[in-house]
């Protein structure tokens, strides 16, 4: 069995190494992204992974793949908009994700990024650079004395919940499945109720044609002035012209925000000095009450294994004429 893995990274070559050694397959690596133009280095393999930004696009790009004998494009993210499923499904091209890598991973950083907004740490920091050891303005909230509004209790985002539950929190849930084992650790509530009583609200969605935008101005008007909006699940979920302006008006109190629109081409890049087109990237970095991180909240090395194997055993699955154990379609 042989698996070409598309756009790798430095950081995935020993876990590949690893993997290929458990499963007895050879795994081949490339750091290009799939496209028209290099479909055609799937001609000698029998099943191929991605994890990247851009779209999978034009017909002729899963016709060739088809063509080429693959029956799968496993993605090694729990994402999977950049994939056009009609034209998956035209050409019996199997998609699988990987939604349970590690939702400690990223809810871990959700919960980072409250603890610093909650204690100011940018604002100390910066304050510290200017010799300025005052603690004025700098009195903090407490976790236990706080409500948490989790959007979207799947996997990843009962994680978070979970976690916030056991630091004394109250845990609000807006989730169209309400899930028997949570009932312990949240309340299911309807959206405008989860904003408008919550401290911190964490979003944890997919990227679906619903949740396109889904926080924009009017829904960051409802949250509480003083409040704090973490995102770590994808960028298009939130409306970034609505969360600058509701930063910049006071509407909400402090963002950490670790996935944008835009941010293909900026995300796990050193532009040095070349910069980047983003103006409002460039206006949430400024503020002193916002954390921007760059897509980093998968990044750990529990999650980097568990997204490369469980993608692979799904590819090779599907190739052997299985059913994968995340397939979307």
């Amino acid at each position: 069995m042989k698996v070409l893995m598309f756009n790798t990274q430095p950081y995935e070559l020993e876990t590949f190494a690893k993997i290929a050694d458990e499963l007895n397959v050879q795994i081949d690596h490339t750091t290009e992204a799939l496209t028209i133009d290099n479909v055609d280095k799937t001609k000698d393999y029998d099943a191929i992974t991605i994890q990247q930004h851009g779209d999978l696009e034009g017909e002729d790009l899963y016709k060739r793949l088809a063509e080429n004998g693959i029956k799968q494009i496993s993605l090694r993210s729990t994402g999977y908009e950049i994939i056009d499923l009609d034209l998956a499904d035209k050409y019996n091209l199997k998609v699988t994700n990987v939604p349970g890598y590690s939702p400690r991973s990223v809810s871990e950083l959700v919960l980072a990024d409250t603890m610093a907004l909650l204690r100011r740490l940018k604002d100390y920091s910066k304050r510290e650079e200017r010799n300025d050891f005052s603690w004025t303005g700098g009195q903090a909230r407490e976790i236990h004395n706080l409500t948490v509004g989790v959007i979207g209790a799947g996997t990843i985002g009962s994680a978070s919940a979970r976690i916030f539950r056991a630091l004394g929190a109250r845990v609000l849930a807006y989730d169209p499945v309400q899930r028997t084992d949570l009932a312990d650790t949240v309340e299911y509530v309807d959206v405008n109720y989860l904003l408008s009583e919550s401290d911190v609200v964490t979003m944890h969605t997919p990227l679906t044609p619903e949740m396109d935008h889904f926080m924009n101005f009017e829904r960051f008007k409802k949250m509480k002035n003083d409040a704090i909006f973490i995102n770590a699940s994808r960028g298009g979920v939130v409306d970034t012209d609505a969360l600058v302006a509701a930063l910049e008006a006071g509407e909400i109190g402090a963002a950490g925000i670790d996935v944008f629109d835009g941010e293909a081409g900026i995300t796990s890049v050193d532009l040095g000095d070349k910069g980047y087109d983003n103006d409002n990237l460039k206006a949430l970095i400024a503020m002193d009450n916002v954390i921007v991180t760059p897509h980093i909240a998968f990044f750990t090395d529990v999650a980097v294994h568990n997204m490369a194997l469980f993608s692979v055993r799904d590819a090779i699955k599907i190739a052997n004429g299985q059913k994968a154990l995340y397939q979307v379609n």
